[in-house]
């Protein structure tokens, strides 16, 4: 019943250095409109608790739900059915590391569109690396 934790695929963890105050990052995950103008359309308020939606293209709207804000430095939400993914910034003084973190893997899962985790995992983890890099280049304008 759930408790098989031998299978576990590891998170998929991005990290970053961008030039950009970590107000400016806070906002870029912390709101809709950030997100959405390097992510996905959504309709996300950083409340733990709220429940919104990723416009996920062809996927469909996929449900997800907030379980942690502690502005500016750390924001977490459940995605779709599996996942749960943690924004975590690190302010440098005027500039801010940023670490993406996609996590809720397991070898013997499959998605709601029965692609098998291993599989969508391995194209997730090559996904962020664009995103990590699109955000960077989003608080950086």
């Amino acid at each position: 019943m759930g408790n098989n934790t031998q299978n576990t695929l590891p998170d998929i963890r991005h990290t970053g250095v961008f030039n950009a105050p970590i107000s400016k990052v806070w906002d870029a995950v912390s709101t809709s409109e950030g997100l959405s103008a390097w992510f996905m359309p959504n309709d996300m308020k950083a409340e733990v608790g709220y429940e919104f939606h990723l416009n996920a293209g062809e996927f469909g709207m996929s449900p997800c739900k907030v379980t942690e804000v502690d502005p500016p430095n750390r924001l977490s939400f459940r995605w779709a059915k599996d996942w749960t993914l943690t924004f975590e910034l690190k302010d440098l003084g005027g500039k801010t590391e940023v670490t993406i973190i996609h996590s809720g893997w397991d070898a013997d899962t499959v998605t709601e569109f029965g692609a098998p985790h291993t599989i969508i995992r391995g194209r997730m983890d090559e996904g962020w690396a664009g995103l990590h890099k699109k955000l960077g280049t989003y608080v950086e304008a």
